[in-house]
């Protein structure tokens, strides 16, 4: 299986390959690694590992606490899309069958962002409703409150992580936004919003013109 691991360390010389050596020891093989930000000496990184399936993560979490300097933000299972250029895959699909575009969007978000599921939401003044729910997503969920519809991440009173978009092909009614959800995990970067808003705005040239209810009733 596969984990992501976020992880806070000093940005200097030797850190990376300190953590990147203690992974190897636990038993962990780096598959990618992300720099999220650098600030005031620190970086926050995150590495994607293949790991054993049903193995406890005590040594891996046990071994990355021994690095000087090095402090754990959090660690949760991921599933990563094929290729070495998903995001410019993803778009080829829209562009292929535009008809189904935002429900494709949709399905394919969570692996591109670690996430648990993703939900294409009509929103207004009645509230916001699901139009179409990726795998493990369910339509009937309840939302949280999505105002203000903007480009942000923000914690569920129960804990989940979201990441919010507004999608509007067309600019017609009702308005579409685009929710990512995970559990068990950090809050959302604004690295990661910031490429959920790019998906999307690649998905909006690509799928200009589209009917808004077409993309919903293909789901």
């Amino acid at each position: 299986m596969l984990l992501r691991i976020r992880v806070r360390l000093p940005d200097r010389p030797g850190s990376l390959g300190s953590v990147a050596r203690t992974l190897g020891a636990a038993g962990a093989d780096v598959v990618q690694m992300n720099v999220l930000e650098r600030d005031n000496g620190r970086a926050l990184d995150d590495f994607t590992v293949s790991w054993p399936s049903g193995a406890g993560i005590d040594r891996l979490v046990d071994g990355l606490g021994a690095v000087p300097g090095v402090d754990i933000v959090g660690v949760w299972p991921t599933v990563e899309p094929q290729g070495a250029f998903p995001d410019a895959a993803l778009i080829g699909q829209l562009a292929s069958a535009p008809a189904r575009g935002a429900v494709t969007l949709t399905d394919a978000v969570p692996a591109l962002l670690s996430a648990d599921w993703a939900a294409l939401a009509e929103t207004g003044p009645g509230g916001a409703r699901i139009a179409h729910a990726s795998l493990g997503g369910l339509p009937d969920t309840a939302l949280p409150d999505l105002e203000p519809v903007r480009d942000r991440a923000f914690t569920a009173a129960d804990g989940t992580q979201y990441a919010l978009t507004p999608m509007s092909p067309g600019g017609t009614a009702p308005d579409l936004a685009l929710l990512v959800a995970r559990t068990g995990a950090p809050p959302f970067h604004r690295t990661e919003v910031f490429r959920l808003a790019q998906l999307v705005s690649a998905a909006q040239a690509v799928l200009r013109g589209t009917s808004i209810t077409d993309l919903v009733r293909t789901s």
